[in-house]
């Protein structure tokens, strides 16, 4: 059912959860707009990621958003990477990212291996890696959206540090700051900043460092296309450490940018999927 360039146009299933409610984002609202635009040049229809796997067939590409932490539905999304994979249908993003999209093991590998992250280990004997610090955070390697993270006063694996969970110091940091990319190609950036607030975010102007240092996780993840949010903390002495390379469906806060940065996404965003289903 590839579409030739003169032919009938490729056909998108475009998998989101529209009743997903995240703090701070409406996730709804970015899906609509995406797919009004894409519906300019491709054929879409719209599913919630239980029922991805059966609808696969029929479809030149799949475009995975804002569908909600996995972990929320994990047996349906295993089966429709099985099914996708079988069918040889073009995924976006790609299967084939090592960020959060493998959970969250690459932040103790990074750590371990002397990238600017925020200092994490999986073990009990690593704890003692850690610097000394106020408070520590606590979280699933397979957590999202904050889910089963917790503080601690002190640096411990309470399930005893069986590789399931992570443990970071708590970073006293000035904000938090998104990078986001397409393809390896960079799109804009955002910052948050009031560290209490999140997701009320603002065009943030990167210099050259700020983008060495996105660019450098970009070009170290496998995602061979698709959408990669860098997510980092500007330390109290200045200095980024990524936070989370978020390779499978990271929001997009499209809202928060001007028009024209917008347009320019939907733009090459479209560019994209073009090339995936030629």
């Amino acid at each position: 059912m590839n579409a030739a360039s003169d032919g009938p146009r490729p056909a998108l299933l475009f998998v989101t959860d529209l009743a997903y409610e995240a703090r701070g984002r409406r996730y709804c609202d970015e899906d609509i707009f995406l797919t009004s635009r894409l519906r300019e040049e491709f054929d879409v229809a719209l599913c919630h990621p239980r029922d991805a796997a059966a609808l696969l067939d029929g479809f030149d590409a799949v475009v995975m958003r804002n569908s909600g932490p996995v972990l929320h539905y994990q047996e349906a999304y295993d089966a429709f990477r099985a099914r996708a994979l079988e069918l040889g249908l073009p995924v976006c993003n790609s299967l084939d990212g090592q960020g959060d999209m493998a959970g969250k093991q690459y932040l103790v590998d990074l750590s371990r291996a002397g990238h600017p992250v925020i200092p994490t280990v999986d073990l009990t004997e690593d704890l003692g890696l850690l610097p000394r610090a106020a408070e520590y955070v606590v979280k699933p390697k397979l957590g999202a959206d904050s889910v089963g993270l917790r503080f601690t006063p002190d640096a411990v694996l309470p399930e005893g540090g069986d590789g399931t969970l992570l443990v970071q110091p708590r970073i006293d940091f000035r904000y938090e700051v998104s990078f986001y990319f397409i393809d390896q190609d960079f799109q804009y950036a955002l910052y948050a900043p009031d560290p209490e607030r999140r997701w009320v975010l603002e065009p943030y102007a990167p210099g050259p460092a700020d983008l060495d240092f996105a660019h450098r996780f970009v070009e170290w993840n496998t995602l061979t296309h698709g959408i990669q949010r860098v997510d980092a903390c500007r330390t109290a002495e200045g200095e980024l450490l990524l936070v989370e390379l978020e390779d499978l469906n990271p929001y997009l806060s499209l809202d928060r940018v001007p028009e024209e940065v917008r347009e320019a996404f939907v733009a090459r965003l479209k560019v994209s999927l073009r090339r995936l289903t030629a």
